[in-house]
């Protein structure tokens, strides 16, 4: 999966895809390095109209997992490292 390009990965639309390549990220291998908040800030950085449901996709397609199924707990776990980036 690592050598895929970022458009594979599980969750993400083309715009989605868009927005990371646009960043610098082409494949799953770059963004599982950087990790999903990293990646999501970047994005926002650039395109603050990218909400965080761009977030749970990332989070979550990294783990192979669909965004739908993420708690509310794994969202207001993601929320808080996307915070203490700003700290």
């Amino acid at each position: 999966m690592s050598e895929e390009g970022i458009a594979q990965l599980r969750n993400l639309g083309p715009k989605s895809a868009e927005w990371l390549r646009d960043c610098g990220f082409d494949t799953v291998a770059q963004l599982r390095a950087a990790g999903a908040i990293v990646a999501f800030q970047r994005v926002r950085d650039r395109n603050p109209r990218a909400s965080l449901n761009l977030l749970w996709a990332l989070a979550a397609g990294l783990a192979d997992r669909d965004w739908r199924d993420l708690s509310t707990d794994e969202k207001k776990a993601l929320q808080r490292e996307l915070a203490a980036l700003h700290d």
